[in-house]
């Protein structure tokens, strides 16, 4: 798997999942445009990691909600490498545990544009500098599927929208052999559970999955890559799961 030489923008790049993604993508080859918004530790780091492996990165702290963040963002990728080949969105998340007959229509609104706006600006703002054989990969969710935990609703829904925003964008790119999947990840060891999920409950999920334990975020980036990457040439408008079995689609 070959990466050499693309130019892939991670859209969240600087922790977790998708700090995971631009190092293995950087491992197989590819310079690094990588997004953070309060994670500038991390990001710089994975930018020294990154060049100890012999490709470029940049980090840009953005705010993917905003649309001359997202501008600035691409300005950026094509002024430093001259090319995008490959966007990864990771960018997103819950904000808060909040049900729907308490929620203020600020927070779903926030919600979404966190999770599918800002999505769908950066897809609109590199397909138009993106050549045949370039590729997009999406995040999705386990809550996209089941509707996710208590409070997560407006999560849940806008990464389903997320799921459908990638089928309908990998219908509308095909024809320029653009590829569009998505990624649905499941109980990841991350700061967002650390946040978001009490010890318990991750306890319980991890058990209840056929392997008996939460994912890590390099094997949920190396996923990503596969799907970036030829390898993965015949597949577009997926959104494929990662969750050690805790639910088949």
């Amino acid at each position: 798997m070959s990466m050499k030489g693309k130019v892939a923008i991670i859209a969240g790049g600087g922790r977790d999942i998708g700090r995971a993604c631009a190092i293995d993508l950087a491992e197989k080859g590819a310079n690094i445009v990588l997004t953070y918004h309060s994670s500038k530790e991390t990001a710089q780091s994975a930018v020294a990691e990154i060049e100890a492996l012999g490709c470029k990165a940049i980090a840009i702290k953005a705010d993917l909600t905003l649309k001359a963040d997202v501008d600035a963002t691409v300005a950026a990728a094509l002024e430093t490498f001259g090319s995008i080949d490959t966007l990864v969105h990771v960018s997103g998340g819950l904000i808060g545990r909040v049900k729907v007959s308490e929620m203020s229509l600020e927070h779903w609104t926030n919600v979404m544009n966190l999770n599918l706006t800002s999505l769908f600006m950066m897809s609109n703002a590199c397909i138009q500098h993106m050549k045949p054989g370039s590729t997009i990969v999406t995040f999705a969710s386990q809550a996209a599927r089941d509707g996710g935990g208590p409070g997560s609703a407006a999560y849940a829904a806008s990464k389903g929208a997320v799921m459908s925003f990638t089928r309908g964008l990998a219908k509308e790119l095909g024809v320029n052999n653009i590829r569009v999947n998505s990624v649905c990840p499941g109980m990841i060891s991350t700061g967002f559970h650390d946040t978001f999920t009490k010890d318990e409950v991750r306890k319980n999920v991890a058990g209840a999955t056929a392997l008996k334990r939460e994912g890590t975020s390099q094997e949920v980036a190396k996923l990503v890559t596969f799907l970036a990457s030829d390898d993965s040439s015949y597949m577009t408008g997926n959104c494929v799961d990662i969750n050690a079995g805790i639910l088949f689609s």
